[in-house]
């Protein structure tokens, strides 16, 4: 399946770990089908690494941190634009499996 709001970027440590990194900056029109595609991907992370979402130093296999984003010092911004920040973390297999069910490079 491919995304149309999430591109992410990827970045790996020293331990072959990885973290995809997306930020989808749309017209506030749009910001139910961002959520909707952030929910996809979550669900399936939850589906197909079930019981095993948590820190990756504390023995998770993934983690994730989503961030929703708007400008609160202008109400006329904030119901134009939303933002929304998702990263997601993961062991080497997590990683592989979400670029391979996204299809992510």
């Amino acid at each position: 399946m491919t995304l149309h709001y999430l591109d992410f970027d990827y970045s790996e440590d020293e331990d072959g770990n990885g973290c995809f990194d997306a930020l989808a900056d749309t017209p506030a029109e749009r910001h139910a089908a961002v959520l909707a595609e952030v929910a996809l991907v979550l669900d399936w992370a939850q589906a197909a690494f079930a019981g095993q979402h948590g820190a990756l130093d504390e023995g998770g296999t993934w983690d994730h941190d989503l961030q929703v984003l708007s400008d609160p010092s202008s109400a006329a911004i904030a119901a134009e634009r939303c933002s929304v920040s998702l990263s997601l973390s993961g062991t080497p297999a997590f990683c592989a499996a979400l670029r391979e069910r996204f299809r992510l490079d």
